[in-house]
């Protein structure tokens, strides 16, 4: 660029200004975006970068846990449905359900911009997400598998729903808490602390994988997991156990605890009555317990929740742990 000659003489300056203007532009629309628009990356679940430009505001979620986030990070009014297993909060019990078996173009039809589900789906249904995608629609797989990528995953809905501070202010109120119980467990000593299994799936012989969720709420509750050796299945929070290494084991489990829902359909009798689980010191002395699904196998909140009910399981005699010291 060729300055006027009457600012030859002020040339350092001027570049100077035009560097700062470069950068203030820059600022705000990123490297690609128009002036005011701030352009913004996240990653699936599969590792693709997606490029996000604005917020979107007719989303379909076809998790619960999706579903669950997004309202309590202020997004509900933003849902224009929601999958058929969707439970919570009671708030949204009302809107149109959708499920991945259906035909895409009952989900074209609603004109959403964005359908939120798991990587089980699109891997499952590639042919769904392909008839999506090629109707213009943003599709997008997400599911955390430890607590670190659960606090990514809620910062990442902010963006996708435009409601990141809430989003943020979450992942800080979580920490909080959970430092502060984190506190009062290490207080119990190691040989105080029940051994535990932690089942999964019954049918398959299957437990939490150790750098779960499951298994981050079963530590911080005070339990020893006994299976920390457990296959971990592909990227998923499940591992595969097995019944004959469980049984081996069987006099060592304190506590046999199993999640129970949609996953796990499993009633306290069949564990009881499992043919070779007299051979689990737990189950013969009948400390079988179920815990809710959805406090330990959703990435929301309400796992903090399931903390606190499965501390009173491990320690019926000692007052729960409270998320705020006193």
């Amino acid at each position: 660029m060729t300055l006027p000659s009457y600012l030859h003489s002020k040339q350092p300056y001027v570049l100077l200004l035009m560097a700062v203007a470069l950068s203030l532009i820059l600022s705000t629309t990123g490297t690609t975006g128009t002036v005011g628009t701030t352009v913004k990356e996240i990653y699936d679940s599969h590792g693709n970068k997606i490029v996000i430009t604005k917020p979107f505001t007719k989303i379909i979620s076809l998790y619960s846990a999706h579903t669950e986030n997004l309202c309590r990070m202020g997004a509900e009014d933003q849902l224009i449905g929601i999958s058929r297993s969707d439970d919570y909060p009671e708030s949204i019990l009302h809107k149109p359900r959708f499920s991945y078996r259906e035909d895409p173009e009952k989900f074209i039809a609603q004109y959403p911009d964005l359908i939120l589900l798991r990587p089980m789906v699109e891997r499952s249904y590639p042919e769904f997400v392909k008839k999506l995608r090629a109707a213009g629609i943003q599709v997008i797989s997400l599911q955390p598998t430890s607590t670190e990528e659960m606090l990514e995953y809620w910062k990442t809905l902010g963006i996708l729903s435009g409601h990141e501070i809430l989003a943020q202010e979450m992942v800080e109120q979580f920490k909080q808490k959970v430092q502060s119980l984190r506190a009062q467990v290490t207080q119990i000593p190691m040989n105080a602390r029940p051994i535990v299994y932690f089942e999964a799936i019954h049918k398959k012989m299957k437990t939490f994988a150790e750098t779960s969720i499951g298994i981050f709420i079963l530590k911080m509750a005070g339990g020893i997991n006994i299976a920390s050796d457990a296959t971990r299945v592909r990227s998923t929070n499940i591992a595969y156990f097995g019944k004959e290494k469980l049984l081996s084991r069987g006099d060592d489990i304190d506590i046999f605890l199993s999640q129970h829902g949609r996953m796990n359909p499993v009633t306290r009798e069949i564990i009881l009555n499992e043919p070779g689980f007299n051979a689990i010191r737990a189950v013969r002395e009948g400390k079988v317990f179920l815990i809710e699904e959805q406090l330990v196998s959703r990435p929301t909140m309400r796992i903090l929740e399931g903390i606190k009910k499965l501390h009173k399981i491990f320690f019926p005699t000692v007052k729960p742990p409270s998320e705020t010291q006193q």
